[in-house]
């Protein structure tokens, strides 16, 4: 019993310290977001892009030869061989088996087509340069194509943390060897 009452003034006290004590605000924070460096970043971003577009402009331009065609997602790119024959193109459940070669804008090999070796590709189910995963999908069986992508759409700020340093727009030359449906192959 005396214990009870020696717990029942314990709690009592400090009811009565915890309410006496002023109040104290939360602290502020320090610094506060005003959403300039997103600003700048996009500022820098457009001007980026807008230079490398009157770059790949320029090309398109200088090149008369060939019939460059503009992509709704931001990239060109022309035929070197063109199948009007075929009417399938790569689509999500395929895999796609084409070989490529990646140069710079001004056509020095980066990556040449036997470095690159013979590529397999599960059409939208696997990571890959995003206007080569699109581009693919433009493309029929036994077409060669030649993209233009600006840095964006290759390997954007990163680079591919080896040759291709960032912000690099890119030359992509690709050949569609073959498309079959996802189920009819041995996936290892």
């Amino acid at each position: 019993m005396k214990a009870l009452k020696i717990v029942g003034c314990l709690l009592l006290g400090m009811n009565l310290v915890t309410c006496c004590t002023p109040k104290q605000e939360a602290r502020r924070p320090i610094s506060h977001a005003s959403g300039e460096f997103m600003k700048q970043s996009i500022e820098r971003n457009k001007k980026l892009n807008e230079s490398e577009e009157s770059i790949i402009e320029a090309i398109i331009k200088k090149d008369t030869a060939v019939d460059y065609i503009s992509s709704t997602k931001g990239y060109w790119y022309f035929y070197h061989k063109k199948n009007d024959g075929a009417l399938v193109k790569p689509a999500k459940g395929d895999v796609a088996f084409f070989d490529y070669e990646i140069k710079d804008l001004k056509g020095n090999i980066i990556y040449s087509q036997n470095e690159l070796k013979p590529q397999r590709y599960l059409v939208d189910k696997q990571n890959i340069m995003i206007g080569l995963s699109d581009g693919i999908k433009l493309m029929r069986k036994g077409e060669k194509v030649t993209f233009l992508f600006p840095s964006h759409m290759a390997f954007g700020y990163h680079g591919d943390n080896n040759k291709i340093g960032t912000n690099k727009p890119l030359m992509c030359t690709v050949t569609l060897n073959d498309i079959k449906p996802e189920n009819e192959i041995k996936i290892e």
